[in-house]
Formats: C-alpha cells, sequence, structure tokens
C-alpha cells in the first residue's frame, strides 16, 4: 500500500487486498438486501446518474425536499448496521475521530458520474470523511474550498481509500467518469463507492 496527498487529500492505494474487497462486496450484498439501491432525485426531480443506499444510524436522502440525513430507507426501514471492516477503517486511518454514523453507499454504471460539490450536510464539519472505492476505477477529481480555480484529478482504483480532513474535508470534489471493464471485482461491472462520515 502507497499513500499519495495530493492538497489534503489522502489517497491509499490498494488499502483493501483483493480478498478483503470480496469480503466488503459480500458485506455490502447483505445491507443492500435490507435497504436496496434507489435512484435519488434533485430537489428540482431530476434524477441522479448514481444509485444509493446507506448503512449505519443515517442514510443520505435526496428528493423534491432537498438534501438531509434520515433515519430510515426510503422504504421505512433502518439502515443496517455498519459493515465491521468499515469500522475497523475508519479506526486505522482516523483514530481520533468520533464513530461513524453513516455510511453512503453509490453505485456507479459505466455512464455514471458525480459532479462537483461539498459534503456539507454534516453537523460538525472538523470530522472527516471517509471514501472507499470498490470495483471499476473512477476519475476522482479534487477541487478547492470555492467553486472553480484549477483542480487536480487521479484515478481511483479497486481497493484505494481517501481519507478528507483539513482543508479536503470543505473541498468540492467529484468524479468525472468511470473507467469500463477495468475491474473484476462486480461480475456485472460497475463502481461502489462508499463514504463514511460523523452526521451529528
Amino acid at each position: 500500500m502507497t499513500v499519495l496527498r495530493i492538497r489534503d487529500f489522502e489517497i491509499h492505494s490498494g488499502y483493501f487486498a483483493p480478498d478483503a474487497q470480496a469480503k466488503l462486496v459480500a458485506d455490502l450484498r447483505d445491507c443492500l438486501g435490507q435497504a436496496p439501491l434507489v435512484q435519488p432525485v434533485t430537489s428540482r426531480g431530476a434524477p441522479m446518474s448514481v444509485r444509493m443506499s446507506a448503512a449505519g444510524t443515517y442514510g443520505w436522502i435526496s428528493d423534491r425536499k432537498g438534501y438531509r440525513y434520515e433515519r430510515q430507507h426510503p422504504s421505512g426501514v433502518p439502515w443496517p448496521p455498519i459493515p465491521s471492516a468499515l469500522l475497523e477503517m475508519w479506526q486505522a486511518l482516523v483514530p481520533g475521530a468520533r464513530a461513524p454514523e453513516c455510511c453512503l453507499i453509490n453505485w456507479y454504471d459505466d455512464a455514471a458520474k458525480m459532479g462537483m460539490h461539498q459534503d456539507k450536510h454534516e453537523a460538525d464539519l472538523s470530522q472527516p470523511v471517509v471514501s472507499v472505492s470498490l470495483g471499476d476505477e473512477g476519475l476522482f477529481r479534487m477541487g478547492n474550498e470555492t467553486r472553480g480555480g484549477r483542480t487536480e484529478s487521479v484515478w481511483l482504483r479497486s481497493g484505494d481509500v481517501v481519507v478528507m480532513a483539513g482543508s479536503a474535508r470543505r473541498a468540492y470534489h467529484g468524479i468525472d467518469r468511470i473507467r469500463p471493464n477495468s475491474s473484476t471485482l462486480l461480475p456485472k461491472g460497475g463502481r461502489i463507492n462508499l463514504t463514511l462520515r460523523v452526521v451529528t
């Protein structure tokens, strides 16, 4: 495993070995059996290109009412627990942080992307966000604490982990595109992104 630092973004390349990735996928299948993926819409009603679910005490919701955290899946069931491997990773990489209360599960198909955005709906922005990539590679773009200006990009591979703390915690970031068939982890292809965060 190597660690790359771009601005305050800390990228742990290959943090999860292939067997650990496969175990994580199995754990996530259990989570999605309880709280299936949904296709969210923006407050204007436009469908997002990713499909989402979550694990933990809270899940992140996007619909015509806006963006927010909720204690229940849109179906009304509680979110499943965060897999233990992710809690262990959090403790290893950000030991001084409070325990995560949400693990957002995003699934990208070949055409999906995530526009530049800030993670800013949490109550305590001093707490880090930790992101895990599984499956096909995604081109991760890192910006600034305000919109515009110079950005930098890096391909995130399956098993990579990004820690967003310091100035990176408030920086704009996104996924420009997916590299199809760059991983064999997911039988039908695609990319899973997990982001763990403290909500309250």
